[in-house]
């Protein structure tokens, strides 16, 4: 799936993902290949991303916004 990890200043992440975690306000949500549509709201927390290698990257954010939707990831982060 793709992945696009946006903040007001710049993008922090662009790219092919395998497996995405992020912190929503009721807890971690955890988003793989073919995920059904959704929108949640995030609280501060990390963002982990595991790329098609297995290679973990983690982002901190301070909250945000993620919609999944057509196997695309858009995290729009403070």
């Amino acid at each position: 799936m793709t992945l696009d990890i946006i903040t007001p200043d710049k993008s922090l992440f662009k790219g092919e993902a395998r497996a995405i975690t992020v912190p929503g306000i009721d807890g971690s949500l955890g988003i793989l290949e073919r995920h059904a549509p959704l929108i949640s709201a995030l609280k501060d927390g990390k963002v982990k991303v595991t790329d098609s290698a297995g290679k973990e990257t983690v982002f901190e954010i301070d909250g945000g916004v993620a919609e999944v939707k057509d196997n695309k990831v858009i995290i729009l982060a403070e």
